[in-house]
């Protein structure tokens, strides 16, 4: 699902602008409890969740919003391709079949008929969500698919996600003040940070489940995706993870941006870097961050990996 169709950019394209014309408070919608945006994420949508068929052998990604879901997912498409030895003509035709399916981006985008097109994708399928573990349709954990946990340290996570606000149409706009106050209490899209990130926790010691962070691929993606490579059982050479390394980093990914994701991908790959909190968080902010990760990750097996000492103090 890495690879956007034409059709696709379009409606994205489309939503964008039409999303400008929305008044704030037409903009956001509540699923059991949880905020999501109107112009992706349909309620019919989510009522027929349970309608998606999940296969054994689908790759799952699931992250916070802004945790770095598009580069990875992008990486996972990589080194699919590769594992797949698929010749020129395969390629060509798996392409064609996922722009004629026009399939949403994220499992949770679109309508309900979408789940319908999904079971016609080629195996494997990579399969992207922001979802929580009790939302997700009960198929993926029935079907024993492996999934892969993305998270990104809290602070850096916070401001990635103001800017994506604030620069797309179809998000409420505020000011950084403002947005750290509903962050901290959960009232943005896909909702509490720290909850998506308990409840996850709660599952990483499950086999089919491997918790990676953002920070740890900034340091050394070579060795991250030789990780996730392994826990995907694809079947690539270190020259293979290496080409996926460097056609997936970030200025490359930039440049082709308009052609992968149309006038989206101006506000979708911003910076990509790490500790760019510090350029709008306030010590006594930063101080209600360390509180609340110290109250709910700082003993958890996510949070531990998170490194929150070398990430997120100044």
């Amino acid at each position: 699902m890495a690879m956007r169709s034409k059709h696709g950019i379009e409606i994205l394209d489309k939503l964008l602008a039409d999303g400008e014309k929305l008044a704030p408070e037409d903009k956001l919608f509540t699923y059991k409890g949880i905020l999501y945006p109107l112009a992706v994420c349909k309620l019919e949508n989510f009522q027929a969740l349970e309608t998606f068929g999940a296969r054994m052998d689908d790759v799952i990604l699931v992250g916070y919003p802004k945790t770095g879901t598009n580069w990875l997912e992008t990486m996972l498409s990589g080194l699919e391709i590769r594992a797949g030895k698929y010749t020129e003509e395969e390629k060509e035709r798996r392409k064609a079949i996922g722009e004629e399916l026009s399939v949403p981006s994220r499992l949770e985008f679109g309508n309900p008929d979408a789940f319908k097109r999904m079971t016609k994708l080629p195996s494997r399928r990579i399969i992207v969500t922001h979802l929580p573990p009790h939302l997700l349709p009960k198929s993926i954990f029935k079907s024993k698919a492996k999934i892969l946990v993305l998270i990104r340290n809290p602070k850096d996570t916070m401001v990635s996600y103001f800017h994506f606000n604030n620069n797309l149409s179809v998000l409420p706009n505020s000011t950084w003040d403002a947005y750290f106050t509903d962050f901290m209490n959960g009232k943005v899209c896909w909702g509490s940070y720290f909850d998506h990130v308990s409840e996850w926790d709660k599952y990483i010691d499950d086999e089919n489940v491997m918790g990676i962070c953002y920070e740890e691929l900034k340091e050394d993606p070579n060795l991250g995706l030789q990780k996730i490579a392994k826990f995907f059982s694809f079947s690539v050479n270190e020259e293979e993870i290496k080409s996926v390394v460097e056609n997936c980093s970030f200025k490359a990914m930039k440049q082709k941006s308009t052609e992968t994701h149309g006038t989206f991908g101006d506000v979708l790959f911003r910076k990509g870097s790490v500790g760019d909190w510090k350029s709008l968080f306030s010590e006594s902010q930063s101080q209600e961050v360390d509180r609340r990760f110290k109250e709910c990750l700082a003993e958890s097996k996510l949070g531990a990996k998170m490194k929150y000492e070398v990430y997120c103090k100044s």
